[in-house]
């Protein structure tokens, strides 16, 4: 408190006196008072007059204020402690057969509410795979081109030539090989930018999801009644592969809580776009359109 009304008075002070206290001040150090200055005498009430400038509320308004103190983060799920989402992962990571590569546009690295790290947490060591980036090449990404190069593996992606999931064969036993899926993870403008501009994605075998499945990726705007988060897609996709359900409802159990977690803190449930527009609803979207 004591620093604080020595702050407070010395730039009262300065307020009052403006240019002519630093003047005076620098001239009496040497012991005379300066002879082109005149000393004004405060008034008889300046006292009163500066502790009510002191205390005022547009003054201590003007006072920085203590920075705020930072929100334990878990290092695991990278969300705050009072949210973490450890205790709804699997206490040991599921065994898949599918090889998860997840293509994942640079921008959704920084949104706090992204799915992929569910994924990561969730999926045995090595079965999951972030590859980051808008561009990529035989060049560029020697591993990712030989991936799509290869006969198994299936890319997810919406089109006129795609097949369901539910409509790949399955391999032989006896094969010692398994699929291979890979994933854009971004909004559907990115999602439709990346796929079309790198031609290594055309190569794999295109599915897609054509079931009647609705996300319960609710606190994200969706652009179709259709449209499943990265999480959930991989997670039908996977269970279909590897024939085993459990895995669909492992993977979907976090994604529950942080939605959850959301509504229970002020978020408002999001309706798809289709949604919105059959019900003569216009989408304002918070941010500016986002760069593919």
């Amino acid at each position: 408190m004591c620093r604080l009304h020595l702050f407070v008075n010395r730039l009262t002070l300065l307020r009052y006196f403006g240019n002519k206290m630093d003047k005076i001040h620098a001239s009496t150090i040497h012991g005379k008072c300066p002879t082109n200055h005149s000393v004004e005498v405060l008034p008889e009430n300046a006292e009163e007059s500066l502790e009510n400038n002191i205390f005022s509320s547009d003054f201590m308004t003007a006072t920085p204020a203590d920075p705020p103190s930072k929100r334990k983060m878990c290092e695991r799920c990278g969300r705050p402690a009072t949210v973490c989402l450890c205790p709804y992962f699997p206490s040991t990571k599921l065994k898949v057969s599918t090889s998860v590569y997840v293509i994942q546009h640079p921008n959704e690295e920084n949104r706090s509410l992204r799915t992929v790290p569910i994924l990561f947490n969730c999926l045995q060591d090595g079965k999951c795979c972030v590859i980051r980036g808008r561009r990529f090449s035989e060049t560029s990404h020697p591993d990712l081109s030989e991936v799509c190069k290869d006969p198994n593996t299936l890319v997810l992606f919406p089109g006129p030539e795609a097949v369901d999931v539910s409509e790949v064969p399955p391999l032989p036993p006896d094969s010692q090989s398994y699929y291979n899926l890979v994933v854009i993870d971004g909004t559907w403008h990115q999602a439709k930018s990346m796929y079309k501009s790198n031609v290594i994605f055309h190569r794999p075998r295109q599915v897609q999801l054509s079931n009647s499945n609705l996300s319960e990726y609710v606190i994200r705007t969706q652009p179709t009644n259709a449209s499943l988060s990265t999480v959930e897609s991989v997670a039908i996709s996977v269970s279909i592969l590897d024939k085993n359900p459990e895995i669909q409802e492992t993977l979907l159990r976090p994604l529950r809580a942080l939605c959850k977690f959301q509504l229970d803190h002020g978020a408002a449930v999001h309706h798809s776009k289709e949604h919105l527009r059959e019900n003569g609803l216009e989408y304002l979207p918070k941010s500016k359109p986002e760069k593919s």
